[in-house]
């Protein structure tokens, strides 16, 4: 308590402490949602660095808790801020849109309309014939990075609304989609190159 000197002690043990608590869990916590992220992704430099900091973070607001323990507020504080920290941290994590994911494309229409729309914007893909319940379908496999997936959906939805598509996390890839300004060069000359769709 030497940090709160002159303080009204009841002050310090409802409101401060308790907010001190509350931001040291968000804290913590979005680090630790952050660092789960990174460990998936394969990550050996951030995700032990987010890691020491957020243990670190934890120590210091657990002591206070266990200084506090007659205090239910304390209590309170840590369970909002674990909560808020798992919202914040997933916000984040959305926000960076870190690494690749796999869509999958199947639609009973023709595809070559999307197949276009997509190599067009530069994103690689591989299209094959199958079969449905229902008859013939296309199946469309593509690697995009998360940050150009809403770019992706919004293509599909345009060119054929009824498309079912999936969309999957990658750990690692050997190779991403082409750069944009080389989709741009292709797309004047795509009707030239057709995709060949496998059999």
């Amino acid at each position: 308590m030497d940090y709160f000197k002159g303080i009204d002690p009841e002050l310090v043990n409802w409101v401060i402490i308790p907010v001190l608590i509350f931001l040291a869990r968000i804290m913590d916590v979005t680090l630790g949602t952050l660092r789960i992220v990174f460990i998936s992704k394969g990550d050996k430099v951030i995700a032990p660095l987010l890691g020491f900091v957020e243990v670190l973070i934890w120590l210091v607001a657990i002591t206070q808790v266990m200084q506090n323990l007659s205090n239910f507020a304390s209590y309170f504080a840590w369970a909002a801020g674990f909560a808020t920290g798992n919202f914040l941290g997933l916000r984040i994590e959305q926000k960076l849109a870190l690494g690749q994911v796999v869509v999958r494309v199947i639609t009973v229409d023709s595809g070559e309309q999307l197949i276009y729309r997509l190599a067009g914007r530069g994103y690689r893909l591989t299209a094959l014939d199958a079969k449905g319940t229902r008859g013939k379908v296309n199946l469309l496999f593509m690697i995009v990075k998360r940050k150009k997936l809403q770019e992706v959906i919004q293509i599909i939805r345009d060119y054929n609304p009824n498309a079912f598509y999936s969309i999957e996390d990658v750990r690692s890839v050997s190779e991403t989609e082409m750069p944009e300004e080389e989709g741009k060069h292709r797309l004047g000359i795509w009707r030239l190159f057709p995709l060949r769709k496998g059999k």
